[in-house]
């Protein structure tokens, strides 16, 4: 179905309005960045949550997969390398959300804009396959997590997924907000699991501290499992996504209201990312203290995973296991049907029923799971074409948010520029390297 600018613009805004009715509603927002409204920790409400839906991303099942190997390998050495990746991270969803809240548009639609038509149509099946490649991962998560939790066929637990994120997209009629509110409880879930699984660990808290002097890697292995902890981390939809959900959503013009506006969502940004940060850093520690520290190195997938907690340290960390995985697989998945529903429309203007966008993404991990590939392998091959689509993100936000055509008085500050050109850099020199290691074999070294 096509979708004509004023109608788009006029269903962001109206989504917009939705998201922030209630007790955290437009006009309490926009009398709180007039210097008015509420205080202390009521005053952050009203603009809390896009990050925190973004944040999904950076605890869903890939992540479990390349922290809980990168522990049990090497134990806390690479724990700086997830810091160091979240610190990135802060920059370019912070990137991303200030250009969706000072333009008013997403980073579809100004590449939409930018780009040569045949290049947008390009870039934009690029993307397809990314949110495809991403819904691979996130859903076999959380197929895996029905299966450790409930012993079910890795089949049945596909079905589930279906019917569980059918249930929690529908949410998205009510507007952003209850969604938001779900996937943040989904998020505090993660977190919670992991605080219990660090306490039943018993982590040498003092090898944790001493792995930070000086940051450094064990070889080539290891840096193919930093790369892709990084490429685990940074995600090309949570960045579309972000910017979609912050066009529109407070609709401010004098100056020094869009700059309020701005620090709330740096706020939002630096607490919706440190708290995945501290999940990721959890789940490091976990498989080192659970398999490193007791001679099991070799563990490298989330089915030994689940299935060597309990002998180790009993049935309920094995649970808290499951349980975990299956949260981030439920909210990740959903997170990453609503990112696809933002890319199509940014770079075509074209929209279908989030039924059918959901069934269309899913069928590759119905078929994967019927085939009884491996699906910490998928998960794996998975992040090969998330590498590929990433620079398609990273680079040009990082142009837009450095043009002064674009953003006027908001640019990026020359320091700003720097910094994301080199955290740009960073990211796809990494990812380019994971794929040439992955391609020729590295992985297995």
């Amino acid at each position: 179905m096509e979708v004509g600018p004023e109608k788009a613009v006029g269903e962001l805004e109206q989504g917009a309005a939705l998201a922030l009715e209630g007790a955290a509603g437009v006009d309490r927002a926009r009398a709180i960045l007039e210097g008015g409204g509420a205080k202390g920790l009521r005053r952050i409400l009203p603009f809390l949550g896009p990050a925190f839906v973004a944040s999904i991303a950076y605890v869903d099942p890939g992540n479990f997969a390349t922290n809980i190997q990168a522990g049990s390998a090497y134990g806390y050495r690479l724990l700086w390398v997830i810091f160091a990746s979240n610190l990135m991270a802060m920059l370019v969803q912070s990137l991303a959300a200030k250009l969706g809240i000072v333009t008013g548009m997403n980073l579809a639609e100004h590449c939409r804009e930018s780009f040569h038509p045949i290049l947008v149509r390009i870039v934009w099946v690029l993307m397809e396959l990314v949110a495809m490649a991403t819904d691979l991962a996130e859903f076999i998560g959380a197929a895996l997590g029905f299966q450790l939790l409930f012993g079910v066929p890795l089949i049945v637990g596909g079905a589930l997924t279906v019917f569980s994120t059918f249930l929690i997209l529908g949410l998205e009629r009510y507007g952003f907000r209850p969604l938001e509110a779900v996937i943040s409880g989904l998020l505090g879930v993660i977190a919670l699991c992991y605080v219990f699984e660090l306490a039943v660990g018993k982590p040498d808290w003092a090898a944790i501290g001493i792995s930070f002097l000086p940051p450094r890697f064990e070889g080539a292995p290891s840096l193919v499992l930093a790369a892709g902890i990084l490429g685990a981390t940074v995600m090309p939809h949570a960045i579309f996504l972000h910017s979609a959900l912050t066009q529109g959503r407070v609709r401010v013009s004098e100056e020094s209201h869009v700059r309020r506006l701005l620090r709330f969502e740096r706020i939002d940004v630096v607490m919706a990312m440190g708290i995945a940060s501290l999940v990721n850093a959890a789940m490091l520690i976990m498989a080192a203290a659970a398999f490193h520290q007791g001679g099991n190195s070799g563990v490298a997938s989330i089915e030994d995973a689940g299935r060597t907690l309990e002998p180790l340290l009993g049935k309920a960390a094995s649970v808290v296991f499951g349980l975990s995985l299956l949260a981030s697989g439920l909210a990740s998945s959903t997170v990453g049907t609503s990112a696809g529903q933002i890319i199509m429309q940014g770079f075509l203007r074209h929209q279908v029923p989030v039924w059918l966008r959901r069934i269309v993404t899913v069928l590759p991990s119905l078929v994967i799971i019927a085939l009884g590939l491996d699906p910490t392998k998928t998960l794996v091959a998975s992040q090969v074409l998330l590498s590929f689509g990433l620079p398609f993100a990273v680079i040009p936000l990082v142009v837009f948010t450095a043009s002064r055509r674009r953003m006027g008085v908001f640019v990026n500050s020359r320091k700003v520029t720097a910094a994301a050109i080199l955290v740009a850099a960073v990211i796809v020199s990494l990812n380019l390297f994971l794929i040439i290691q992955l391609f020729a074999g590295g992985t297995n070294a």
